[in-house]
């Protein structure tokens, strides 16, 4: 999902930039201002409680802003994403928009700043005044308007350069000269949008093998904890030799294990496209720490796949597999192949539900060649990847 929210002083243009945006990236439009028009012209709780609001002059509170906004977002589950319109105004919605992405499980990926100078702003809104016999647009009101803007959303445009994710646009020019300048900018943060990937599926049903060749198609960096872990333990580490107890049973090693070796991966991959994480996270806790580093570094799971094999299938690849020079030395005991087929259906069947409440999870049949599930898994992926940029 990719997300941007339009900024700019009252007649910079966000309105005319903001209805060729959504048509060229097919996004959801958010304007406060006009969905709450929309709301009271439906005649619907919140448009009641908004119109009792202004109607005594005073500003709409952010819980209804966040009200409007939400039922917004949860009725256009279709678009590619969403983009803002003169929204967040100050650095209270700034979080407030933070939280109902995260909630979503995405991000904001830029905040473009149409930058006007103050001469031409009261030329354009003057000469919109006219057109649109809008009496109370004076000189003074006009200038009233504009210093609120500035004082009110400095603050926020510094809390998205520390971000790291705001991008000043000069807005003098014709619509089609400003729509370029804003379309290179989304380009350029597009090519910056990592696409996360999470791979699932029961011991045995393929994932090391189709989670390094989809890594390889796609440029992705291959993270596998339990490989990582595998490393430690030939490397006779404190890490590894911990590791190995756990391992050995067929039990889920302790959850700082995997931070510190996921964060140590990303941390040396910074020119990365994005990261193929296999078989990680594997309980509802390490879903909710992806999250965490994922965000830490503004991005998020884009996709997540899981692959279907019957645990009959499973128990036969994996007793197969322990005759073999690619055996794993927890193969070798049918007893801890049960306990860790078990282990998945138990904890880890969970994760994929909450995955599924993201609408973001895609089923795929793992039943057949390497070949035909590398196929089926290509092309699912290349729909997510779609939808993700």
């Amino acid at each position: 999902m990719f997300n941007i929210a339009l900024f700019g002083p009252p007649g910079a243009g966000k309105g005319t930039q903001s209805r060729k945006l959504i048509e060229k990236y097919n996004l959801a439009y958010i304007s406060t201002g006009d969905i709450l028009r929309e709301e009271i012209a439906e005649g619907s709780d919140l448009g009641l409680k908004a119109k009792s609001v202004i109607e005594k002059g005073e500003l709409v509170s952010d819980e209804i802003i966040v009200q409007i906004i939400e039922k917004k977002i949860q009725t256009n589950t279709e678009a590619n994403g969403f983009l803002f319109d003169g929204f967040p105004r100050t650095v209270v919605q700034a979080y407030i928009l933070e939280g109902l992405l995260i909630k979503m499980n995405t991000t904001l990926n830029c905040m473009i700043s149409l930058e006007v100078p103050q001469d031409i702003l009261m030329q354009r809104m003057l000469e919109r005044a006219k057109k649109e016999n809008r009496a109370d647009d004076t000189v003074d009101v006009i200038k009233n308007r504009l210093e609120e803007y500035k004082n009110k959303t400095v603050p926020v445009a510094e809390f998205y350069k520390d971000k790291g994710i705001y991008y000043v646009v000069d807005g003098v020019g014709t619509v089609d000269d400003i729509f370029e300048r804003i379309t290179n900018v989304v380009e350029h943060t597009l090519t910056k949008t990592w696409l996360n990937v999470v791979l699932y599926g029961p011991p045995g049903s393929g994932k090391g093998t189709q989670g390094k060749l989809l890594a390889d198609k796609y440029n992705l960096v291959y993270i596998s904890t339990g490989s990582l872990l595998r490393r430690e333990i030939e490397k006779g580490t404190q890490m590894g030799l911990a590791a190995k107890e756990y391992m050995e049973k067929g039990d889920i090693v302790p959850d700082e294990f995997a931070i510190k070796l996921i964060e140590k991966q990303i941390k040396s991959h910074p020119e990365a496209n994005g990261f193929f994480f296999k078989g990680f996270p594997r309980t509802i806790v390490q879903a909710y720490i992806l999250d965490g580093l994922l965000r830490r570094l503004n991005s998020s799971v884009s996709c997540v796949f899981n692959m279907n094999v019957p645990t009959l299938e499973s128990i036969k690849r994996l007793t197969t597999r322990s005759k073999t020079d690619k055996k794993r030395y927890y193969d070798m005991n049918i007893d801890v192949i049960v306990r860790r087929l078990e282990s998945f259906e138990n904890q880890t069947k969970p994760v994929l539900n909450y995955y599924a409440k993201q609408k973001n999870i895609y089923q795929i049949d793992g039943v057949g060649s390497e070949e035909e599930v590398f196929q089926r898994l290509s092309e699912k992926l290349e729909l997510a990847f779609k939808h993700a940029r």
